[in-house]
């Protein structure tokens, strides 16, 4: 593929655009060898963001945290609080780095996420302890808390909110839940005016999947092609492969506009609140046909957040386009939508599976990692 063409840095031209690149990925080696505060110079990175899956690739798969391990065993600590440990001295380190950030662009970027354990996505109440407990740890104003958009997550978010904690509201799929989601925000927001505290200093975005969404929608598409015995099917089957995602993500800005135009957060912002960002997560592209950066370049938009893996980041800069896509075609986002759902497949359905599911994936790799922090612990010298 050919190399962005003209002078303006990819990086560069996605920020006049309203967007911020946020590396999906944190190592301790990223932190210790000088490469974070490279991408944030050379690539234009502004935030960070982690999860238990990201932690378990970096701590299990590599021996960058075994010297570390190793010493926190020997105080007596368990797996869970080893983890713990490791996560939030890696998240403090890259918030001292992304400080100038949050400072020169007056708290709107910068930050670096840190989620609560997955096995409380159903707990509001250990939600709400642990986010707590996280953010004093921390003690960063560029701190983000990750909380999962269920139903237990939402009223967590309200109330962090109200006492002024970052939040990231993640595992977003559906619309309509991200509607509940702006309604959470701003009910926070509006607890915390009525508190007499103010609203400057807060900042929550809403991380939507987007990947995950094509990858579901295309299984369930090219079944049903498999078992047609019909050209004509096959071929409308086939032209919905691919597009219900970046549909999604169009429909789920749009969302986003009408809620933070309305009157009640104009009151708000007229208080000092900001908005809560839509960002676009799992970005990196999982099916070989599609374009490495197609959940970028189809994503980009003003007052939005795109998470990017290093592999998606590297080839953005490469031969990324940077121009505004996001709203280019909404209506035709939604008959894509209506098409699916015209086959057999309603998005909800997609949606509400792919939630669920990625609770229980965040959850596995939670207690992969434990395991294999323990398994460290366990074998390390006493």
């Amino acid at each position: 593929m050919a190399r962005t063409s003209g002078p303006v840095h990819p990086a560069a031209a996605i920020a006049l655009l309203g967007q911020s690149l946020w590396l999906d990925y944190i190592h301790r080696d990223l932190l210790e060898g000088g490469e974070l505060r490279r991408l944030i110079e050379r690539d234009g990175i502004r935030g960070v963001t982690s999860n238990p899956t990201i932690f378990e690739q970096a701590i299990a798969g590599s021996a960058a945290y075994d010297a570390a391990i190793a010493e926190l065993a020997r105080t007596g600590r368990d797996a869970r609080a080893i983890y713990e440990t490791l996560a939030v001295e890696d998240v403090t380190r890259a918030a001292d780095i992304f400080r100038p950030i949050y400072e020169m662009t007056g708290g709107n970027d910068g930050f670096v996420s840190l989620e609560v354990a997955p096995d409380l996505a159903h707990d509001t109440e250990g939600t709400v302890a642990e986010a707590r407990r996280l953010w004093a740890a921390v003690d960063r104003p560029n701190l983000m808390i990750k909380v999962p958009g269920t139903p237990a997550g939402l009223p967590a978010v309200t109330r962090l909110i109200a006492e002024g904690l970052n939040v990231n509201v993640t595992l977003l799929f559906a619309v309509e839940v991200y509607e509940r989601v702006i309604d959470a925000y701003l009910t926070g927001l509006e607890q915390r005016a009525r508190s007499g505290q103010a609203l400057e200093s807060t900042r929550s975005v809403a991380s939507f999947f987007v990947s995950r969404v094509d990858t579901e929608v295309d299984k369930r598409l090219e079944a049903r092609i498999a078992a047609s015995p019909d050209a004509a099917e096959r071929s409308r089957l086939e032209a919905l492969l691919g597009g219900a995602a970046v549909a999604n993500a169009a429909v789920a800005y749009q969302a986003y506009v009408e809620g933070f135009s309305a009157p009640r957060f104009r009151e708000l912002m007229a208080k000092g609140a900001a908005v809560q960002r839509p960002l676009w997560a799992s970005t990196g592209t999982k099916n070989p046909r599609y374009s490495d950066t197609l959940y970028v370049d189809r994503l980009i938009g003003p007052d939005t957040v795109n998470t990017v893996p290093p592999a998606t980041l590297r080839a953005f800069q490469d031969h990324g386009r940077p121009v505004r896509t996001i709203d280019a075609d909404v209506e035709g986002a939604r008959r894509w939508l209506a098409g699916i759902a015209a086959v057999g497949i309603p998005l909800r359905e997609v949606t509400d599976f792919l939630a669920a599911d990625g609770v229980k994936k965040f959850a596995d790799s939670f207690t992969s990692l434990l395991g294999a922090v323990e398994a460290k612990r366990a074998g390390a010298p006493g």
